[in-house]
């Protein structure tokens, strides 16, 4: 592990250094593990590595090129994580989305454009008069997608995106035992996007606090 260790080490450094850009390709295998000093069944390893997590794309006879290292690719490591938690750690994830998502909401409010917040009402309106609890989660899910994207932050809402995964489950689970639970998030989505439209950054931000803390809040004394 610690010759795959300082082989990793290696190639991000020739990343991060700029000698390899989004998009490049490796030098041959056997070229590329003499330069760096390395066996090539280490630097092999070093490469899979790296390709798990989204940092190389490893292409079946043509070669390994590095990714585009946008946020999507290289955040969806906490997405997987995310997938491995238990009931009662879902509480620590809601607590990191009670963080970044009035944050987030706050930017959307200060930068999207009329067509964003054109867009962010559709999604609203697509809602029909009396959803099922899985029809909710859905729109509530792309309603917060459109404002994360919103806010200008491409790490933002990559992050958010990526706890979504336990979050729409407990969503699901509020949906079907707590008494006005859809009333309640559709009334809070359209105050929400109430705010954005108006352009008032702080009463958006206080909007999205309320909503995801209620829902931590459940969730809360429902696992307690």
């Amino acid at each position: 592990m610690a010759v795959t260790d300082a082989a990793i080490d290696k190639i991000k450094q020739m990343i991060m250094s700029g000698e390899l850009t989004p998009g490049d390709r490796l030098p041959k295998e056997a070229d590329l593990a003499d330069r760096l000093g390395l066996s090539r069944n280490s630097l092999r390893e070093a490469v899979r590595a790296l390709a798990l997590i989204n940092v190389l794309d490893v292409r079946q006879g043509d070669g390994t090129y590095v990714t585009s290292l946008e946020p999507r690719l290289l955040l969806d490591a906490v997405s997987f994580v995310a997938d491995f938690h238990r009931d009662d750690s879902v509480l620590h994830f809601f607590e990191v989305r009670r963080i970044l998502e009035p944050a987030a909401t706050e930017l959307a409010a200060l930068k999207m454009t009329g067509d964003d917040v054109a867009a962010l009402r559709a999604i609203l309106a697509e809602l029909p008069p009396r959803p099922t609890v899985e029809e909710l989660v859905a729109n509530d899910v792309r309603f917060h997608q459109r404002i994360a994207a919103g806010s200008g932050n491409p790490v933002l809402a990559s992050l958010l995106d990526n706890l979504a995964g336990p979050i729409t489950r407990a969503r699901i689970w509020r949906g079907l035992t707590e008494e006005r639970a859809l009333e309640k998030t559709v009334e809070q989505h359209r105050a929400i996007c109430d705010a954005i439209a108006g352009r008032r950054p702080e009463l958006a931000r206080s909007w999205a606090t309320v909503h995801i803390a209620g829902v931590e809040d459940w969730l809360r004394r429902t696992l307690t």
